[in-house]
């Protein structure tokens, strides 16, 4: 059995506390909840003579997203001093942001470059880092998800997935 302090973090391991994260997905919820409000509005949100508008149940569903967010950030921060709560500790973070930024990298790297080089790439780089998978299968991984993606989407459902300047110059 782990002791406490293990469990806990210990005074020794440096951590995440839980009102820093709750305040910021607090925040974030009630800027998605205004923007849902004010497009409602936008659109109308009574009734008219064939039924409700088309802003009239977003307006309600982004008024409760708006309390409840508000709810969590007044709670947050009434009880700053009391909560000493752990969200997360260093080592977790680290594995979360292993993923994160080159997920990150990939999404912008999609804007410019297309869906298939950007692919490839990650899975290229997730096999290799965090997969510890040699060359031959990584490569062959890394090229055949691209290709296989292409050839389903691109000429068996003629759905365009985004391209890049190389498939520019193959002539796609």
């Amino acid at each position: 059995m782990t002791e406490p302090s293990k469990l806990q973090g210990g005074p020794d391991k440096p951590s995440l506390k839980e009102r820093g994260p709750e305040l910021a997905v607090s925040a974030l919820l009630m800027l998605i909840a205004a923007l849902v409000i004010k497009d409602s509005v936008r659109v109308g949100t009574g009734w008219a003579d064939d039924g409700p508008r088309a802003g009239y149940f977003p307006f309600y569903i982004g008024l409760l997203l708006l309390a409840s967010g508000a709810t969590v950030f007044l709670s947050t921060l009434l009880t700053w001093g009391k909560n000493h709560a752990e969200f997360a500790q260093r080592e977790q973070l680290a594995t979360v942001f292993a993923m994160l930024i080159p997920m990150t990298l990939y999404v912008i790297a999609m804007v410019w470059l297309g869906i298939y080089l950007p692919s490839m790439l990650l899975i290229g780089f997730f096999m290799r880092r965090h997969g510890k998978f040699g060359w031959l299968p990584t490569a062959g991984t890394s090229l055949a998800v691209p290709l296989a993606f292409f050839i389903v989407f691109e000429r068996w459902f003629l759905v365009p997935l985004p391209k890049g300047p190389i498939e520019n110059l193959l002539g796609f």
